[in-house]
């Protein structure tokens, strides 16, 4: 008893210490207060503010939103479709091309982003092109897609291998065995893949800071996403207050992703048990 009720603290606490920096940031976007520090003070003007057409910072966070929104899922949709590409040449591949293709994946993974960044730069200045959306594309979809290919990887090692194999025995097409039977099966994995690829776009910063150019929603300034605009007000003094109501959105943004999510999945396990039941039945 004794050993359950320490259990359980153990764990309400940690998530206590998790949610209570952004419980903190919630309640204090109704503060009216531009430093925490001051206290809390009830008002909407944070809001209003973000909101207002024309307001300076508003247009500067709302450009750098759009601006990050575009990079992310751009780039998501782009690791996504060579990530799973990838994982299943590399599946249908012989061992010595599987072996190589898995030592090449996890390097990008476990090698620190500032490598990444500083080689992205050095090779792109050597080839003489200039810094701007591609040259960000390129290095957001070069972060995104080793994650894409290891959640896609498990999924073809759980997959019947002889579902390809009986697909084209009953006169599917390879492209066709591949729409109808493989991509169903990995399905999962490569959604998985793809909202792992776009939330490290959106938190990334040094692979954005060091391979950004002019373009998107900033015209011909230089791109700025939320994170490299937050380091920009930083050099300057303190994070603009009008953040806060914007973190609340994103939050309650990626909170119902995340609820939609679960109880997707777990309307199709309770479909699973009920057509298990009506067989054994």
């Amino acid at each position: 008893m004794v050993k359950k009720i320490l259990a359980k603290s153990y764990i309400y606490l940690i998530l206590l210490l998790m949610y209570l920096p952004i419980l903190v940031l919630i309640a204090f976007s109704f503060s009216i207060r531009t430093s925490i520090g001051d206290g809390f003070e009830f008002g909407t003007d944070l809001w209003a503010n973000l909101f207002t057409p024309g307001e300076k910072i508003a247009v500067e966070i709302w450009t750098a939103l759009g601006n990050t929104l575009i990079v992310a899922i751009v780039s998501a949709i782009v690791a996504t479709i060579l990530g799973t590409l990838g994982a299943i040449g590399a599946f249908y591949s012989g061992k010595k091309a599987q072996k190589a293709i898995e030592v090449s994946t996890q390097i990008p993974v476990s090698n620190p982003e500032i490598v990444m960044a500083l080689s992205l730069v050095v090779m792109f200045v050597f080839i003489g092109i200039r810094f701007n959306f591609w040259t960000l594309l390129l290095g957001h979809v070069i972060l995104g897609l080793p994650f894409v290919y290891l959640s896609v990887r498990p999924k073809l090692i759980q997959m019947d291998p002889n579902l390809y194999e009986a697909a084209l025995d009953l006169g599917c097409s390879p492209r066709q065995a591949l729409g109808k039977v493989v991509v169903p099966q990995i399905l999962p994995g490569v959604v998985s893949g793809f909202l792992l690829s776009v939330t490290l776009s959106l938190d990334d910063f040094i692979v954005t800071a060091f391979t950004r150019g002019p373009g998107l929603l900033s015209g011909s300034k230089t791109i700025e996403t939320l994170s490299t605009l937050i380091q920009a007000k930083l050099k300057k003094g303190a994070i603009p207050p009008e953040m806060r109501p914007l973190t609340l959105i994103i939050f309650l943004v990626v909170l119902g992703v995340a609820i939609f999510l679960a109880v997707r999945k777990n309307n199709e396990a309770n479909k699973v048990k009920e057509r298990k039941g009506r067989i054994n039945a």
